[in-house]
């Protein structure tokens, strides 16, 4: 079977499995949104939500965190680790939104990315989350790991995992694989453990039964 087609196998699968696969972070604004995935990286998703809260009550606007004093910062985003960049880096994020655009986030990829703890992953998850443009394919463990057991990508860069994605699964669906890639990727497809062995795409992964741990089922 080829890559293509595979895909397209593995989506159709995987929507009818998980069809309200979304974005778990919690968020009342663009800008929120763009605070939540900087400050979800090296983390969970579960933490980012426990911790945001608080962030939002205090600073709930690009104006309000761009002149907060650092330390404060730091201690309201400490459990996500990395802190102190990430408290960095929201803080002069927030400053060249207000500076530069007018105090709303960006709608590009080169606008986003300029931005400071933005690479391609965090633009495309504000991208179509905020805006609903599917400018590429988020890249994260969960979506490289699967991509690399289902044959989609032989490569171990994100950026070129993503450029292999993008050539397999249409348009339209670049926003939502993510979701669905995650979704399996915690439910089935475990880093250490999988359950090939209930794996609604174990007929058609190269790697089915064949990864160290795998389970038949839980």
């Amino acid at each position: 079977m080829k890559r293509a087609e595979r895909a397209e196998v593995i989506m159709r699968r995987l929507d009818a499995e998980y069809p309200r696969a979304h974005i778990m972070l919690r968020y009342e604004s663009d800008f929120q949104l763009l605070v939540a995935v900087i400050l979800s990286a090296q983390t969970t998703d579960v933490t980012v939500n426990k911790v945001t809260p608080g962030l939002f009550d205090a600073y709930p606007t690009p104006e309000a965190l761009a002149t907060a004093d650092i330390d404060d910062i730091e201690a309201i985003i400490r459990p996500t680790g990395f802190f102190h960049n990430k408290a960095k880096h929201i803080r002069e994020a927030a400053r060249r939104i207000v500076d530069e655009h007018g105090g709303n986030v960006p709608d590009t990829m080169d606008d986003l990315t300029a931005l400071p703890g933005v690479a391609r992953k965090t633009a495309n998850i504000v991208l179509f989350n905020a805006f609903g443009i599917q400018e590429g394919i988020a890249v994260d463990t969960h979506v490289k790991r699967l991509a690399q057991r289902l044959g989609l990508t032989a490569q171990t860069d994100a950026d070129k995992i993503e450029r292999d994605l993008m050539r397999v699964f249409p348009r339209d669906e670049w926003g939502v694989v993510t979701y669905r890639l995650i979704d399996h990727g915690r439910a089935v497809c475990d880093a250490k453990r999988p359950i090939c062995g209930r794996c609604v795409l174990s007929d058609i992964c190269p790697s089915a039964f064949k990864v160290k741990g795998w389970r038949e089922d839980a």
